[in-house]
């Protein structure tokens, strides 16, 4: 017998296969946000779970305390006033106390609730934001280079504002709503089961139009998120970029665009007002009619001597009551959407992980000599083209080699390598004969030290930007290494000395200046392998000239690496390195390679010429 022959599958069958298999996966990825994002609220819950407890608890008894005073009016009105008039003043007296106590008690236990919870999401709020903190600091280089400033700046504070304003007193005012309406209505149900019909006829238009705001507020959400994080990017953007703007005299364009940004942002807030207006205005509404027909209904009871007047002052109160609670929870589904979103990018942000992990087993190098080996290096960015195809390299204990070559060559990837900003693909760099993979973190950081071309500065004073290169030094080991850089005049001639205040990134420095502190904070620290990735490349003539004689006294017994285009900071080493497109073409001291009349003496002819 011949095998069935498989079922066919129509056109529009096939089309929907890729598609259905995009939405499994989008569904799945969505899930696993949710999941993700309930675990990192779950452990910031824990620490204060006995405070969440103790706070609903609050809430449940507040809210008691509140509803019963329509059940009093009605106990007073009809029951405690004939008794009055008969000459027994005891149960007016007792539903008056009663009321009165029930109303301080409920206030007070209002007031509570509202500083316990003060209390929680604000430590909350701390675990989080130190968290955070603590996690984008121990991710790596490559992160950073993707993950934009403006970004990390809005997870710290637009997206723990939004979770502030949500814990601060949205959950309790959720609960509070919550319970308010359902006390509300079943004590209306047993006081007139009458009223609670009109009430529950009246819950329908008020629960489709809350319905209505929920979905019309997520989607005016989403374009105010989108749209404030527009205006946060192009903000931050063009501070960072403040000098490129004034350099090309672009203000007037950037400053269009940014008017454009904010118009819109201006825009999407205007319509999630009217929403907000349409919503309130339509619940008032609603509201009011409820009450209106509750008062018409039982004043016909009432005439009629089918209802007490006490039970339809209390109805009517309990009808007016209902509908505030409801305003409260549309209104907490725009804070929770805000919290919600804010929640996942956080948990996602958490969930990166470093792709230069810690060793499980670290390796402890309390004293190294600095010899280098590359053994079989292949190295490329992320999921990239590969930089490095293969690299063997031996850098001995004591010498200074220099890397040349064109931009985009691969200096700068060996160097970052060097520093274990990236790990390598395979084979491994090894610093006296260890992995760097392997070796302990604070041994490394200890061992190796790189100066960039940017000198960062923090602010605080020249002092203390010095000593973080080793912030146990004292202070006279804090201006020997800025006299080892030649900057010690140029400190000592500011208005405090070392203890002048610097601006954030060293602006009240020149470019020179600040490079001459970074050097000093590289050689406090004392490394036994220094890597210069361009770090003499802003330096002016008299500035090098002073880096050169510091680069001596430093360089003498250790292990360094320099990456220059300038020849003057390349004559000097024992070793030069030409890469080409990840590879080294040529090898040799710098003697040698002028000798030898490749691309190397080129390079030196050229700079020769420029001297004349």
């Amino acid at each position: 017998m011949s095998a069935p022959a498989p079922p066919r599958v129509g056109r529009a069958t096939a089309a929907r296969l890729p598609e259905d298999r995009e939405e499994r996966r989008d569904k799945e990825h969505a899930r696993a946000i949710r999941r993700r994002s309930l675990a990192l609220l779950g452990s910031l819950l824990r620490p204060v779970k006995r405070l969440v407890q103790g706070t609903l608890a609050l809430v449940v008894v507040a809210q008691v305390a509140a509803v019963a005073g329509p059940a009093l009016v009605a106990f007073g009105i009809d029951s405690a006033l004939p008794r009055l008039r008969a000459g027994d003043p005891a149960p007016v007296l007792l539903a008056a106390g009663t009321y009165l106590v029930a109303a301080l008690g409920g206030g007070a236990l209002t007031a509570w609730t509202v500083r316990l919870s003060a209390v929680g999401s604000q430590a909350i709020l701390l675990d989080l934001r130190r968290r955070v903190f603590r996690h984008t600091q121990r991710l790596s280089l490559e992160f950073h280079e993707s993950y934009t400033s403006g970004r990390i700046i809005s997870r710290q504070t637009s997206d723990l504002d939004a979770l502030r304003e949500l814990l601060d007193g949205g959950v309790t005012t959720l609960a509070q709503s919550v319970l308010s309406m359902l006390l509300t209505a079943v004590s209306l149900a047993l006081l007139d089961w009458h009223s609670g019909v009109v009430l529950l006829v009246a819950v329908l238009p008020g629960a489709a139009l809350t319905r209505w705001f929920q979905l019309r507020s997520q989607v005016q959400y989403r374009r105010t998120r989108t749209a404030a994080a527009r205006l946060i990017v192009r903000f931050v953007e063009t501070a960072a970029g403040i000098r490129a703007v004034q350099a090309f005299r672009r203000e007037p364009q950037v400053a269009r665009v940014y008017h454009g940004l904010a118009d819109d942002y201006r825009a999407v807030n205007a319509e999630a007002i009217r929403v907000n207006g349409v919503f309130s205005t339509g619940l008032t509404l609603i509201g009011n009619v409820t009450v209106a027909a509750v008062l018409v209904v039982g004043g016909l009871r009432v005439l009629d001597g089918g209802l007490a007047v006490g039970v339809l002052a209390a109805a009517v109160l309990y009808a007016r009551r209902f509908f505030a609670p409801l305003a409260q929870i549309g209104m907490f589904y725009n804070a929770f959407q805000s919290a919600t979103a804010a929640l996942e990018k956080l948990a996602g942000l958490l969930a990166e992980e470093p792709t230069v992990p810690d060793p499980a087993r670290p390796v402890r190098l309390p004293v190294a000599t600095g010899d280098v080996r590359f053994d079989g290096v292949e190295f490329g960015y992320g999921s990239g083209p590969v930089v490095l195809p293969r690299l063997d390299l031996h850098i001995p204990s004591g010498q200074t080699v220099a890397l040349v070559g064109e931009t985009g060559a691969g200096k700068s990837t060996i160097a970052k390598l060097l520093a274990r900003f990236y790990d390598v693909r395979s084979g491994a760099v090894r610093l006296d004969g260890v992995d760097l993979r392997e070796i302990d973190p604070v041994d490394l950081r200890r061992a190796v030290v790189m100066v960039t071309q940017e000198a960062y500065l923090f602010s605080g004073s020249v002092a203390a930007n010095i000593a973080l290169g080793n912030p146990s030094a004292s202070r006279e080991q804090v201006e020997a290494a800025a006299r080892a850089v030649g900057v010690h005049e140029v400190v000592a001639a500011m208005p405090l000395g070392y203890d002048t205040l610097v601006d954030t990134r060293g602006v009240r420095l020149s470019a020179g200046q600040r490079q001459l502190v970074s050097f000093a904070r590289a050689f406090l620290a004392d490394p036994a392998l220094l890597v210069l990735d361009e770090a003499t490349s802003s330096l002016d003539v008299p500035g090098e000239r002073l880096v050169q004689e510091g680069l001596r006294t430093l360089l003498a017994g250790r292990t360094a690496v320099v990456i220059a285009h300038r020849l003057s900071t390349v004559m000097g080493v024992d070793r030069v390195l030409v890469v080409d497109d990840g590879r080294i073409v040529e090898d040799g001291s710098p003697a040698e390679l002028v000798a030898a009349g490749g691309h190397f003496a080129g390079l030196h002819a050229d700079w020769q010429a420029s001297l004349r």
